[in-house]
């Protein structure tokens, strides 16, 4: 079976409430990718129900992370665009991986602790060994690169140990290529616009804490309005944001729209105080934002198109999947 050389799986979790963080950490880095590699970009509902979710709002935020992926430039034609549950190589192959990682592996998962809280004994099996199922859905394509936040370094590192110990326990050496992390743009990380020292999150229960992909100009001007900073002006240089976490969070938001680094942000606005700041944000966040969310709310009218281009999506991911999934099945001694 032949390598891949530059094949890229990602995905986004369709829990509502597409915000800021996911665009500028994840989905708006997949775009230019489509110029260099194999792109595979899957909505991962089935990560989606480790915690509850109701059905009908599921299908909803399917819905949704696809119009995103569309309207901020993932050409479907081009592209695998697909959900999770519609392959069931997915499924299959975390089962089969489930008996090569090691529970050890799995206790180390920082994200499990923080996600299932104080009362870990009610959390789901699924919560627990998802990182398993993540493995599975890159080395289900035998993806060679995949697009993280810092955040998820750790269960890509899962990925890499079990792909290796596959290969070893089964002695099939390079079957499973040991999946690269990219970690790309200068906002991969964008913090809750109430507490800079917390990451931007869907589950927060205040709805200032986040720009969605569904606000609107007036919405994300309110937001950026009311988000949390110092009385101090901005500093000239970039060492001056440090201690101040709200700051640090909005000129980095800054940066990243405008594609510039928090330096030449820091160039412009030195001395500046938030009051002038915060406008000229909120100007170039509505200028950046407000084309993909028009988008976005014209192709969720359209769930038609959605739904098919998922189906084509599905089958074009079958086509590569479902034969790794074969050979895994032989090397293993399924008959």
């Amino acid at each position: 079976m032949e390598q891949p050389r530059n094949r890229v799986f990602s995905g986004v979790q369709p829990t509502g409430n597409l915000h800021l963080g996911n665009y500028l950490g994840a989905i708006r880095n997949f775009v230019p990718l489509q110029q260099t590699h194999e792109c595979i970009y899957c909505v991962v509902d089935m990560h989606a129900i480790t915690v509850w979710q109701d059905p009908k709002e599921l299908a909803s935020n399917t819905r949704e992370v696809v119009a995103a992926y569309i309207a901020s430039g993932i050409d479907p034609s081009t592209n695998v665009i697909f959900n999770q549950s519609k392959v069931s190589a997915h499924a299959e192959l975390a089962w089969i991986l489930n008996c090569v990682a090691r529970i050890g592996w799995l206790n180390r998962m920082t994200q499990f602790k923080d996600k299932a809280g104080k009362d870990r004994e009610k959390a789901s099996v699924g919560l627990y060994a998802y990182p398993v199922l993540m493995a599975a859905d890159i080395l289900a394509y035998r993806a060679t690169h995949v697009p993280v936040g810092e955040d998820q370094k750790q269960h890509l590192e899962l990925a890499r140990d079990t792909a290796q110990k596959f290969n070893n326990d089964f002695d099939a050496p390079d079957f499973f290529p040991l999946p690269e992390p990219l970690i790309m743009g200068p906002a991969t990380r964008v913090m809750s616009l109430r507490d800079g020292t917390k990451k931007m999150s869907k589950s927060d229960p205040s709805d200032l804490s986040r720009i969605t992909m569904r606000d609107s100009a007036d919405d994300i001007a309110k937001k950026i309005r009311k988000a949390q900073t110092d009385p101090d002006p901005l500093p000239e240089a970039v060492e001056g944001l440090a201690g101040r976490p709200g700051a640090d969070n909005l000129v980095g938001i800054y940066a990243a729209l405008a594609g510039l680094s928090k330096a030449d942000v820091l160039a412009r606005f030195a001395g500046a105080q938030f009051s002038v700041f915060k406008p000229a944000l909120a100007d170039l966040a509505v200028e950046k934002l407000s084309p993909i969310t028009g988008e976005m709310k014209r192709l969720m009218a359209d769930s038609a198109y959605i739904d098919g281009v998922l189906a084509q999506g599905a089958d074009r991911a079958h086509a590569v999947a479902d034969p790794i999934l074969g050979r895994v099945k032989e090397i293993i001694g399924f008959i």
